[in-house]
C-alpha cells in the first residue's frame, strides 16, 4: 500500500521564538491513520520563520488531505498554511 508525502509550510501570525506550542496543535489536528514524518524550520525574514511540516496520509483514505488542511488553517496562530511539495510514496 502506497502514501502521500505532502510538506506544509506553516507561518504563523507573528515572530515565534519556540514552535513546541505550535507543534502540539498541529499534532492534535491531524487526522486519524495519518503520521508526521518530520518538523523543520524555514527562516522568511525580519526574524519570522515558517514551521515545515511533513505528514504521511494514506493512499486509500480519501479527503485526508483536505481535512488536515481545513483543521491546519483554524489552528490559532496560523496566519496561512501552504502545501508545497506532494509526492506518492510505495513503503509505508
Amino acid at each position: 500500500m502506497g502514501a502521500i508525502l505532502v510538506v506544509y509550510k506553516v507561518f504563523p501570525e507573528d515572530i515565534v521564538q519556540n514552535f513546541d506550542a505550535l507543534k502540539a496543535k498541529i499534532t492534535g489536528a491531524l487526522p486519524q491513520s495519518s503520521t508526521i514524518e518530520g518538523w523543520g524550520e524555514e527562516d522568511i525574514a525580519f526574524g519570522l520563520k515558517a514551521l515545515l511540516v511533513q505528514v504521511r496520509f494514506p493512499e486509500d483514505k480519501m479527503g485526508l488531505v483536505e481535512e488536515f488542511e481545513s483543521a491546519l488553517a483554524k489552528i490559532p496562530g496560523v496566519s496561512q498554511a501552504e502545501a508545497f511539495n506532494i509526492r506518492r510514496t510505495s513503503r509505508d
